[in-house]
């Protein structure tokens, strides 16, 4: 056996003739594998899997399987009983798999470019298989052009992107930029969100995140950019956090054992976004709650834009919201989005979280959030994206950019003040916030 692969899900048009083959042959599994040099990569599979310990994704070598020697003309497309032949009794695939029967013949795209095999097995001897199933076997082969030729050209597009994507791990990821997190009341920067760019080039980050994810390089290409933001935490002054981003299957593997290593998790908070599809599972739910009890802020990221920030919100429970952007964007003129807005803030409040507005760009932006109760904002009004100063003799404030100016930061300062005088000022991003439970499953 060699290395699982990333392979795409099938369609059940190709599911229903794989099923077909193995049932009108008698076999107990059916498979189209594609050749990736000196292995077989089954890209399908049906039946019996577990006799075999194969799935979508397994591989097998060209010098231990039958395969390669099917391909190179030393064994016949089809053997009724591997066990009696003396060409294959011998061979790892019969002796190790408990192959006792098979039939394999190649497959090409349009182009006549040999893409892999189509095959069967069976655990047992199957004396009844002969040229009429041969037949069968080679016509499903030619019938399957069409689609091998598509899925040609989405391994190469996909073994490109792997490439480039692995290219940029192995260079140290993304540069990081840090965009301020702002107190509205008190003007204060409170975090920064650590920000992954590409320098000199149009790509969105989000975009390249999404792909790697698509290649299985998903939290390698995260970890690595976490890694790279950490590595400017000693140069943050200590009453400002750092928030990091993070998918949901980045925070279940290993994401722990990072954080800790910084020697201060207590500075740091996690934001767990939505580059893949959500799945509050119990390993993330364990993640979380470990990381809490360390005292790391949980953060959902972009609610407001989609039903798996909402599921998520309901099993996590985090001490942070972060409201994206777009309803944010429109809050100033657009009854709609305020009432979008309204009803995060009254969820957040039930489950004694704090929001964070999202891409505040104007000061209609900045008014609208702090009328809908919003404690705390983030956008190019109040600091945009920055690499990290190396001098230190500048307020937080000012090292990030967010200086309000004008009647809105005279009208923020005494509301500010009124607030110290009730004693209500509160923040969740203070070193000293108690980490709440996560939710019982």
């Amino acid at each position: 056996m060699g290395p699982t692969s990333e392979v795409d899900t099938p369609s059940d048009a190709l599911l229903d003739l794989l099923e077909l083959l193995r049932r009108r042959l008698g076999m107990e599994m059916a498979w189209l594998g594609r050749l990736d040099q000196d292995l077989l990569v089954l890209q399908v599979v049906c039946g019996g899997l577990r006799r075999y310990g194969l799935q979508p994704g397994s591989s097998i070598r060209r010098e231990d399987g039958l395969f390669g020697r099917v391909l190179a003309g030393e064994l016949p497309e089809l053997i009724p009983d591997t066990r009696a032949d003396p060409r294959t009794a011998e061979t790892l695939s019969v002796r190790e798999l408990g192959v006792g029967a098979y039939a394999a013949t190649p497959v090409r795209d349009a182009d006549g470019v040999l893409f892999g095999l189509l095959g069967c097995v069976h655990g047992q001897a199957r004396p009844a298989l002969g040229p009429r199933e041969l037949r069968l076997l080679r016509l499903l082969a030619d019938f399957l052009t069409d689609y091998v030729s598509d899925l040609h050209r989405m391994w190469e597009v996909r073994s490109r992107l792997w490439r480039r994507i692995h290219d940029l791990i192995d260079s140290g990821g993304p540069e990081i930029f840090f965009q301020p997190i702002v107190d509205l009341s008190s003007t204060r920067t409170v975090a920064v969100e650590a920000l992954s760019r590409l320098p000199g080039t149009q790509e969105e980050p989000g975009t390249l995140f999404k792909d790697a994810a698509t290649v299985g390089l998903g939290p390698e290409l995260e970890t690595t950019a976490v890694h790279r933001a950490l590595a400017a935490l000693p140069r943050l002054p200590t009453d400002i956090r750092l928030a990091i981003n993070a998918s949901p299957s980045t925070v279940s593997s290993g994401l722990i054992d990072v954080l800790l290593e910084t020697g201060c998790p207590e500075r740091l908070a996690v934001e767990i976004t939505e580059h893949e599809e959500i799945d509050a599972n119990d390993s993330l739910l364990d993640a979380v709650t470990a990381l809490r009890a360390r005292g790391v802020l949980i953060v959902i990221d972009d609610i407001g834009t989609g039903y798996a920030g909402l599921d998520l919100l309901l099993h996590i429970r985090p001490e942070v919201i972060k409201l994206d952007g777009y309803i944010v964007r429109g809050m100033g003129t657009d009854p709609a989005h305020r009432a979008v807005a309204a009803g995060v803030t009254s969820i957040a409040k039930d489950l004694a979280s704090r929001v964070v507005a999202e891409g505040i760009e104007t000061s209609s932006d900045l008014a609208a959030a702090r009328a809908a109760g919003i404690n705390y904002g983030q956008g190019y009004l109040l600091g945009r994206p920055t690499a990290l100063p190396r001098g230190s003799g500048k307020s937080p404030e000012r090292r990030f950019g967010n200086d309000l100016g004008g009647p809105m930061r005279g009208a923020i300062a005494t509301d500010a003040a009124r607030k110290r005088r009730s004693g209500s000022e509160q923040s969740p991003f203070s070193g000293d916030a108690q980490p709440r439970k996560t939710p019982s499953r």
